[in-house]
This record gives C-alpha cells, sequence and structure tokens, in this order.
C-alpha cells in the first residue's frame, strides 16, 4: 500500500492547541505512515506530540522552513501538506491521495469552497477572507497559467519525490505560492477535490496573505526563473510563448527534411519538438537536464510517439541509442553549445544507417558573438565554411546549406553587444514575431546570403 507523511507546519504556539484530536485521527488512518509536526514548538509541545506517537521537529522559521525541514525527514511515498487547524479533517485525506496512488495526479488541492446545486462556488469563512482567497487564486493564475479555485487552501497533497526534488527558497508563507509556481513550470498534472471543513478555518493572517502575494510578484516579475537555477529556462519559455509564428516557420523548415524516426538533441522544454512531432512514427528528445527532461515527460505524456530520454551527448549510449533506428537527427540550436563539435557530429553520425540525415541549426556570424550568447552557454557562432567542413570531415555529403532569419541579426547585434542584455526582451520578440510570417515569405523566395543562423542538412 502507497503510504503518506502529513506534515503540519506549526508557526506559533496558539497554533498547536487544539491539534490532539486531529493529530490522533491522522494516525488511526491506514493510509499514513507518519505524522511530522515542526515548527516553533516549545519543548512540552514536543513531549505531548511524541505522546500521541507524533515526530517533532523544532525549526525557529516561518511556514516554509518548517516545511522544507520536514520534506528532509518525511519517509511517506506520498506528502500532505495540513495547516494546524482542526477545521481541516483526516477523514478527507484519502479522498487527495487517490488521484496520487492512481497516478492520475501529481499534487491534489482540496477546495475548501463548498458547491451548491448550480455549480456556484459557496464561501466558507468570512465574506473578506473569501474575497481575499478568490484574489490570490486568480493572481496565481495570472503568474502561473493555472486555474486553481482554491489555491490557498490549508490542505494538500504531493507526490514526496516531486516536492523533494523542488530547490525551494521561501522560508515564510510565500512557500505556497512557490510551489504552485514551480508546479506549473513544469507541467505537472495538478487536481482539486471538494473538501469538508468543520465549521470555519481560521482566518489566514493578513501577513501570510501578504507573504504568498509578494512571492507571486517576484515570480512575475523579477527572479529569472522557475527553479531558482535556470538561466536559460525563461529565453526559452519567452521564445516559446513570444514568436509562435517564427516556432511554426522553423518547424515547418526544419520538418520537410526529416524522416519518420527523429533522434532530436537537446530538445530543451520542447518548443521545437512540438513542430516537428505530429504525423512521425517516432521522436526521442535527447535532454541532458533533469528540469527539462521531467518537463518534457509532462508535455508529451499523451504523444506515445514521442520519447524524453536523459542523457547529455557525451555520455550518452550511442550503442543503444542505434536500436531506434533513426533515419534523422535533428539539432536546433544545439550544436554550439558542445565543447566538441567534431566528436558529436561523429555520434550522431554512428546512429544513422545509409541515407540518414543530420539536419542542424546553428547561430551564425561570429560577430554577433556578445553577452545574450554567454548567457545561454554558446561556445561559437559558425560561419558557412567552418560548418560546412566539419559535416564534410565527419563523412556527410551535404545537401544543403542556408542562412536564415536576416532580420533578427541587428536586433541580437544591438542587444547582446551594445546593450549587453542576457536575454531578448519580450515586447522586442513578440514584435519580431509580428514579421516572421513576411521574412519567411521573402526569404524562401530570395535566398538571403547571410542571416542570424544557418541551415545545414548533411546525409551519408
Amino acid at each position: 500500500m502507497t503510504l503518506a507523511t502529513v506534515i503540519v507546519p506549526v508557526e506559533n504556539r496558539a497554533s498547536v492547541a487544539g491539534l490532539r484530536g486531529l493529530l490522533e485521527e491522522a494516525l488511526l488512518l491506514e493510509g499514513v505512515r507518519e505524522v511530522i509536526a515542526a515548527g516553533r514548538l516549545a519543548e512540552s509541545d514536543r513531549i505531548d506530540l511524541a505522546a500521541l506517537g507524533v515526530r517533532t521537529l523544532a525549526v525557529f522559521g516561518g511556514r516554509g522552513a518548517a516545511i522544507k525541514a520536514a520534506l528532509g525527514e518525511s519517509r511517506g511515498e506520498n506528502v500532505v501538506l495540513q495547516d494546524p487547524d482542526p477545521a481541516y479533517r483526516p477523514s478527507d485525506y484519502p479522498r487527495l491521495l487517490e488521484p496520487l496512488i492512481e497516478r492520475r495526479a501529481d499534487a491534489v488541492y482540496g477546495v475548501r469552497f463548498g458547491l451548491l446545486g448550480d455549480g456556484a462556488a459557496r464561501p466558507v469563512g468570512s465574506f473578506y477572507g473569501h474575497v481575499a482567497d478568490l484574489a490570490l487564486s486568480l493572481f496565481t493564475g495570472a503568474v502561473t497559467d493555472l486555474s486553481l479555485v482554491d489555491s490557498g487552501t490549508g490542505l494538500k497533497a504531493f507526490r514526496a519525490e516531486l516536492l523533494k526534488g523542488m530547490p525551494l527558497s521561501s522560508v515564510n508563507g510565500g512557500i505556497d505560492a512557490e510551489i504552485a509556481v514551480k508546479l506549473a513550470a513544469q507541467l505537472f498534472r495538478i487536481h482539486e477535490v471538494p473538501i469538508t471543513v468543520a465549521g470555519s478555518p481560521e482566518p489566514e493572517r493578513l501577513s501570510r496573505r501578504m507573504q504568498r502575494a509578494a512571492a507571486l510578484a517576484r515570480y512575475a516579475t523579477r527572479i529569472n526563473d522557475a527553479d531558482n537555477r535556470h538561466e536559460g529556462y525563461n529565453t526559452l519559455l519567452r521564445m516559446e510563448e513570444g514568436a509562435p509564428r517564427y516556432n511554426a516557420w522553423l518547424g515547418r523548415k526544419l520538418s520537410r527534411h526529416l524522416g519518420q524516426r527523429v533522434l532530436e538533441v537537446g530538445a530543451g522544454i520542447g518548443t521545437i519538438t512540438r513542430q516537428i512531432a505530429p504525423g512521425r512514427d517516432l521522436v526521442v528528445a535527447l535532454e541532458m537536464d533533469r528540469f527539462y527532461y521531467d518537463r518534457l515527460k509532462n508535455l508529451f505524456a499523451h504523444m506515445p510517439q514521442v520519447l524524453p530520454y536523459l542523457s547529455g551527448v557525451e555520455k550518452a549510449d550511442w550503442e543503444r541509442l542505434k536500436d531506434y533506428r533513426f533515419d534523422s537527427v535533428l539539432l536546433s540550436n544545439v550544436l554550439e553549445h558542445i565543447v566538441d563539435d567534431r566528436e558529436a557530429v561523429l555520434s550522431f553520425k554512428s546512429v544513422l544507417g545509409p541515407g540518414g540525415r543530420l539536419v542542424i541549426l546553428v547561430p551564425a556570424l561570429p560577430s554577433l558573438f556578445g553577452s545574450m550568447d554567454e548567457a545561454v552557454g554558446h561556445y561559437r557562432r559558425y560561419t558557412k565554411r567552418a560548418l560546412r567542413g566539419l559535416l564534410e570531415g565527419c563523412g556527410f555529403a551535404v545537401e544543403s546549406l542556408e542562412a536564415m532569419n536576416v532580420l533578427g541579426a541587428p536586433g541580437w547585434f544591438f542587444n547582446g553587444r551594445l546593450l549587453r542584455r542576457r536575454a531578448v526582451p519580450p515586447l522586442q520578440l513578440r514584435a519580431y514575431d509580428l514579421f516572421a510570417p513576411l521574412v519567411a515569405s521573402v526569404e524562401n523566395r530570395l535566398r538571403p546570403r547571410w542571416g542570424m543562423s544557418l541551415l545545414a542538412v548533411g546525409r551519408l
């Protein structure tokens, strides 16, 4: 049986009062492995709770600090986050845990707002508290694109490995907003189920609501990515969401050279994978970063022909990859990230049979190399001569080699060389995307001699 850890974050001594019955009930549930109370616990409180069989952790910090400390000690396959409020009942745990146990969800939020017969939400608690909760849920939706009815609920459940794998930084009430942001960034499946609150829950303190709002505001405006580590995540997401016309054009350009069984190297967050996967037998999306790999698994969970594969180019099992019988290998803005590009091309060649194609899109014009290249980890930009020499030196016949994206070159130079920016501003990107269809049409007719990118196709 899948067992759960119940975590109760205690923020002050007053919140310990009235917990005894709740914790006793939780410990008696068949699916509960352990209950951990963490936070501002006096020695006498710890002794009383331990007598019930509750594990206790004295943590002198806020809600976030208590939750993180308890997560580090938890042993259950799933985690229930329970506010120290007797209005939330352990009898609702099975309802929250069922979608996790059946693998239908990765996180489950208990909705405190009962539904009337006509489907309208019925507030629980004070009118003003209900309005504040709805406002914060709307703000959460605006920042994360999650459609949560009750983002501030005091009863939630998660897969333990999911929550433990998040690099959580909040030490106060902002941790709930941070978790929501990171669930959305990874496209995890979130369900909501109705719960029965006993009377009115304790009203959430204004300070905690403000901490949640402040955390959402930081992620909406200032923090660079959704997991505190990936400087390039915002850039990739911005390119996906802010340039749909450009991505569609690029997808068409690349797709025409690909066969039915494709190895995509460096799939990132799946922007190009989305474009090339429909209608193909197999797309193996090779990605070295666990954060992006997990996102790919969630994004393509309902597309069986897309198989995310966790590995870097240097450590990939190329003998095993041969078994997929690829007819094409695709790299879209990846080769410039690899130190030894020749060794990488030879590895790609090893999984292709006679007639197989290597399709490569790389940044062009070394004179454009600047701060934005540094920010995303580029080692180089290519010339036509250098790219042709690389492919032919590795045994490929160059079928085509063309420059593209003339319009993007001045903007890249302006932002990366003159202003030393580390990402393209969103407004510029949207403006460029408006002209993408026109640029595509012109370049298809005129075949420019230079551009921001080079597209090469090599055949064995």
